[in-house]
């Protein structure tokens, strides 16, 4: 037996008798799988670990507290058997080949008749990697094959084309703030797959010089608008795209519902009747000023934090934000698309009572190679924008908060 390899094959077990043999860490780690394939699942040990316990208690498998007996594999279609008593395992195999009931053996590969592959899973997909080198098997190496493929599935490095069953449709996807490795496993997957990616300008562009060369890429920002505004063109080509059966990816910077217009785009395909996947993003109200070495709700000094737009000011009517409440909010204050703004919403702050000493961060291109850090405070924040020339897109902090750490140029 040892000079062939193992033959591949799922088992479905649905419904079906699968006996476990020790409750340790071997049971620990394989009955969640066994659970998920709705086998019936029957564990024959004296003790067993809190979590294989958990299991039993909830009613997830059926638990015989005692050691092994003759019999006890009668009906089974298949068996795993890991008890730290060698003499029983080797009883057990025996019993499970006299039934024709195929056998894992923790303790010994080689009398068992069937082998547990190193297994994981994406998307509607289960990869399975078994050893062809029998005598000598080497589970680190299957586990990182395993490893690898699956990752590769997840992140869109390894693309393996839908051939069928590929519902046409639009996929929202948060791209993050702008580190291409930022973006979620998700979204990076159904970037692989699109055929076509309308993508805006603050969206991470790294990872559209990674698309096939057969996916179309549009530049939100370039489309002809004619006589619509520029949202009602980005609707309308998403629309277009999805209707002519493609696989279209919106992609967008930071999340696509947080200062976005997520939801206009949702609602128009709502309305076109075309089926809309929103998959969420690393907003850039929280990641930008991490990566600048701010925690924004350090403890001690900030219980909250409040995330506000900044493109029109304070004094505009378009404005919805009561600045003057803002100003008593002890905790921080992230401000969004405000740098040309920052001038006006500081000096607002302060007529409401904050204090002029409060320290400010700006954060531009954050998480990008070209990210840099200028600190400042209310009072200073415009001559420090306008002296450093700081540029959008840059998050603002305001807040203690921003004195913690290492500082920035100021």
């Amino acid at each position: 037996m040892a000079e062939h390899p193992a033959y591949p094959v799922g088992l479905r077990l649905l419904g079906r008798k699968v006996v476990v043999l020790g409750g340790g860490q071997v049971a620990q780690r394989r009955l969640p799988a066994l659970i998920a394939a709705g086998a019936d699942v029957l564990l024959v040990s004296p003790e067993a670990t809190p979590s294989v316990e958990a299991m039993a208690d909830a009613g997830e498998i059926t638990w015989a507290r005692r050691p092994y007996e003759e019999g006890d594999l009668a009906d089974a279609w298949y068996a795993l058997i890991a008890t730290g008593d060698r003499e029983a395992n080797t009883r057990a195999s025996a019993e499970a080949e006299r039934h024709r009931v195929w056998c894992v053996r923790s303790d010994d590969a080689e009398a068992a008749t069937a082998w547990t592959p190193a297994t994981g899973h994406s998307e509607g997909v289960t990869v399975a990697v078994l050893t062809t080198d029998t005598h000598s098997p080497d589970p680190r190496r299957t586990a990182a094959i395993r490893d690898a493929v699956v990752e590769g599935l997840r992140d869109g490095t390894l693309v393996a084309p839908h051939h069928r069953g590929r519902t046409p449709g639009v996929a929202l996807v948060g791209g993050g703030p702008g580190d291409p490795d930022l973006i979620t496993v998700r979204g990076r997957r159904l970037l692989a797959e699109a055929d076509v990616v309308i993508a805006d300008h603050l969206g991470p562009r790294d990872l559209l010089a990674e698309l096939p060369p057969h996916v179309e890429v549009i530049d939100a920002a370039k489309l002809p608008y004619g006589r619509f505004m520029a949202q009602e063109a980005i609707n309308n080509a998403l629309i277009e795209h999805a209707k002519q059966g493609k696989s279209v990816v919106r992609l967008k910077g930071g999340d696509p519902f947080v200062f976005g217009r997520g939801m206009e785009e949702v609602q128009a395909l709502a309305e076109a009747g075309i089926p809309c996947t929103v998959v969420p993003g690393i907003s850039s109200s929280i990641s930008v000023p991490g990566a600048a070495g701010i925690s924004v709700t350090h403890r001690g000094l900030a219980q909250a934090f409040t995330v506000v737009s900044g493109h029109v000011a304070p004094d505009d009517e378009r404005s919805l934000i009561d600045w003057q409440a803002l100003a008593k909010v002890s905790g921080t204050l992230v401000v969004l698309m405000g740098v040309d703004k920052i001038g006006k919403i500081a000096e607002t702050l302060v007529a409401h009572g904050k204090d002029p000493e409060t320290p400010v961060a700006l954060v531009q291109e954050g998480t990008t190679a070209g990210q840099r850090r200028v600190d400042a405070t209310l009072v200073t924040v415009a001559e420090a924008v306008r002296r450093h020339e700081v540029k959008a897109p840059s998050v603002i902090v305001i807040g203690e908060v921003v004195g913690v750490g290492p500082r920035a140029v100021e």
